[in-house]
């Protein structure tokens, strides 16, 4: 039976100390909504420091999957994705796969939130077989346990890369929120490590159990 610990920590102290053998990583990185304190110097600091981290502590035959969602603030858009990318340049991981998840229909309008995330996989060491492709835009994220979680159809389909591409067999979340990656892990027979600073997600992200 796959086991899931949860740590309530602050995922960055969590992640400065923490040698990850034998894992992959799977996170969303928190949005400047979540820390609003920063304010948006300060939040993209965080944000890029994050990254950093998430891909030090990944091991080389482990890879680091970010799914971020791009936000505009005062008109102007915030490309998560890039700042990923730009976060991990001198990391020496390579980007594996870039896919564009849909949050909305095709042809819908958005405003303050983009209607698609973006999936990205680093890694050092690894190299995904092109024989085993899966599609670049996934037409649904799938069911959402909170308002900021990464869909369930998503989460999936990073799992089973992990499982396929990787040798590592337990998936890591410094900012698992309310579980859904490690429910996905554990429904999908790995083993699960989730951090987060909330102790009230902590209690969710125990008890959350998902059917694939």
């Amino acid at each position: 039976m796959a086991n899931r610990t949860v740590i309530q920590a602050d995922a960055l102290a969590w992640l400065s100390t923490t040698a990850l053998t034998g894992c992959s990583v799977i996170t969303s990185l928190p949005d400047i909504s979540e820390v609003p304190t920063l304010g948006l110097e300060g939040w993209r600091s965080f944000f890029s420091r994050a990254a950093a981290l998430v891909m030090a502590a990944v091991p080389d035959d482990g890879v680091a999957i970010f799914f971020q969602s791009d936000i505009k603030l005062d008109g102007v858009w915030i490309d998560k994705g890039y700042l990923v990318a730009r976060a991990l340049e001198d990391s020496g991981a390579v980007l594996l796969w870039h896919k564009v998840v849909c949050r909305r229909p095709a042809g819908s309008i958005a405003f303050g939130r983009a209607s698609y995330s973006h999936m990205l996989c680093f890694s050092r060491a690894v190299r995904a077989d092109a024989a085993r492709s899966t599609a670049d835009v996934l037409p649904q994220a799938g069911k959402m346990t909170w308002s900021k979680a990464m869909g369930v159809d998503a989460c999936v389909l990073a799992t089973r890369f992990i499982e396929r591409e990787t040798t590592t067999r337990t998936v890591v979340d410094p900012f698992c929120g309310y579980g859904t990656t490690l429910a996905v892990a554990n429904a999908l027979g790995l083993d699960a490590v989730g951090v987060d600073i909330s102790a009230r997600k902590c209690r969710r992200a125990r008890a959350l159990t998902l059917a694939i």
